[in-house]
């Protein structure tokens, strides 16, 4: 999302997040597998061009996505099947509760779990 001028209303960023995070999950349950950029373009329900701008911005951000070039090739995510603990300080629990209401943290199920999570860990013990 770096490449969104800071005066972005979420009804256009909201559309880009549900799609970034849906080509993360779709590649995620894919794993270790490769998709082809045409297939993730079909699922998603947008260009090839748009699925290629989504996966340069979110390997610049870090995101472990492979991909590869040719017969055969597509993309891939090298994830982990489960995280280890994280720990949060209460200013970073903060902003990514802040993040999450900002696009709502309903828009799925694994955005709604993970905000209850976060939101029972900030509860005083």
């Amino acid at each position: 999302m770096s490449d969104l001028e800071p005066t972005a209303q979420l009804h256009q960023v909201l559309p880009l997040v549900e799609r970034q995070h849906a080509l993360i999950e779709y590649l995620r349950i894919r794993a270790p597998k490769t998709t082809t950029g045409k297939r993730l373009a079909e699922e998603l329900g947008v260009s090839t061009r748009t699925v290629e701008r989504d996966v340069l911005a979110l390997r610049a951000a870090g995101l472990p996505l492979t991909v590869r070039s040719g017969p055969g090739g597509g993309y891939r995510i090298d994830a982990r099947a489960e995280l280890p603990p994280i720990r949060f300080s209460p200013g970073e629990a903060s902003a990514l509760v802040a993040a999450l209401v900002a696009v709502g943290p309903f828009t799925s199920a694994t955005a709604q779990s993970a905000f209850a999570k976060i939101l029972e860990a900030m509860e005083p013990g």
